[in-house]
């Protein structure tokens, strides 16, 4: 055939294309997505603080004043303004947020801003606590008649459902007090939280060895054989807690006594008052009979209460909490803790430190 290739002819060589070179490798740009987050919180962080500063943080009813901001709870016409301020949880001087404050710091800064500002006609004390440190209880129990006597501006303290111990120690000083009838309140007395452990060391064939410069130097210890407990150091002891329950009354007598001889509208302290002062919870409706609140009724009662001691009709309810900071954020991711060892008794308890002052309520040891 006119087309046949020629003898022998075996065809082109074949096609050999070059092998795809691999595709590169894509890199983690996880650290580039932190980053820009973090650069985002930063600028928001910022840009908040700084339209705070020049007073264009108003809306949802927020506005900056002075480290803190200013949230409306309750809307009114008024230009009047009463300032909650709540007392939640264990009292204690530890810090209790990102912040680096303790309660103690934060109502200090909160009580500062409503002294500060005059559309501030009066304070609600919100406490719900079962009570706290010694130390911190007297320190806002202080902070709350500081401000009356400089301020001249009414505090009324509302109890919610557990006021008891130092949660009662911060609302004594109070212009007026109000609780529920159900409010679980009293509690008046101080404890000190020490635990022996010694005869389980024992059992596990543990002696432990301790070198002191005196004999009282490692008083409470937990590793103390009873025959090892000296007379003295229960006298020394029990008169440390005699000390500080003499101040509880005082400053229960000394803040009932001012706040009825203020408002002569409140109840009066029973003679017999200090027979209940063994650490026996009290009702709201016990607590009231006996004079140690001023009235019955919830929150309501008490933003009324509120405004007819501050002479004014109407207010807005206004609350101060802490901007968001971002140095918060970095401090929290930067904590650390020591390692501790952990004794597993089988029971729940309080995070209570050992050798402590307590103005703290039974219901929460049980």
């Amino acid at each position: 055939m006119e087309n046949d290739p020629p003898p022998g002819y075996k065809g082109p060589p074949p096609l050999i294309l070059p092998r795809p070179l691999p595709a590169p490798q894509k890199r983690g740009r996880g650290w580039m997505v932190l980053a820009l987050i973090l650069a985002a919180l930063l600028m928001l962080s910022w840009f908040g603080s700084l339209t705070r500063y020049l007073g264009f943080g108003n809306s949802a009813g927020r506005h900056y004043v002075r480290g803190l901001d200013e949230v409306v709870i309750e809307e009114s016409r008024a230009a009047h303004k009463i300032a909650v301020i709540e007392v939640t949880g264990i009292i204690t001087s530890e810090p209790w947020d990102g912040s680096g404050l303790s309660i103690v710091d934060y109502i200090a800064k909160q009580l500062k801003e409503a002294a500060a500002d005059g559309d501030v006609k009066a304070v609600l004390l919100k406490v719900n606590s079962p009570g706290g440190e010694v130390m911190a209880s007297d320190d806002i129990n202080q902070l709350i008649s500081d401000f009356e006597e400089k301020s001249k501006k009414t505090v009324v303290a509302t109890m919610g459902s557990l006021a008891a111990s130092g949660g009662y120690y911060v609302s004594v000083p109070c212009d007026w007090i109000v609780a529920n009838e159900l409010t679980i309140t009293g509690s008046i007395g101080v404890i000190m939280p020490s635990y022996n452990y010694r005869k389980l060391l024992d059992k596990i064939g543990v002696r432990p060895d301790v070198y002191k410069s005196g004999k009282f130097k490692d008083m409470l210890r937990g590793s103390k054989a009873d025959d090892e407990i000296l007379p003295e150091e229960r006298v020394m002891i029990q008169g440390l807690i005699d000390e500080t329950f003499a101040r509880f009354k005082t400053v229960v007598k000394d803040g009932r006594q001012r706040a009825y001889t203020n408002n002569k509208k409140g109840r009066e302290l029973r003679q017999n008052w200090e027979d209940l002062a063994d650490g026996r919870i009290l009702t709201g409706q016990q607590a009231y009979e006996n004079g140690f609140v001023d009235e019955l009724g919830n929150f309501d009662t008490a933003v009324k209460r509120a405004k007819s001691l501050a002479g004014i009709s109407g207010a807005k309810l206004v609350r101060y909490e802490q901007p968001f900071n971002l140095t918060s954020i970095f401090r929290l991711l930067g904590k650390t803790e020591a390692p501790a060892i952990k004794l597993d008794l089988g029971i729940d308890l309080p995070k209570l430190q050992l050798g402590r002052l307590y103005f703290l309520s039974a219901t929460v040891l049980h």
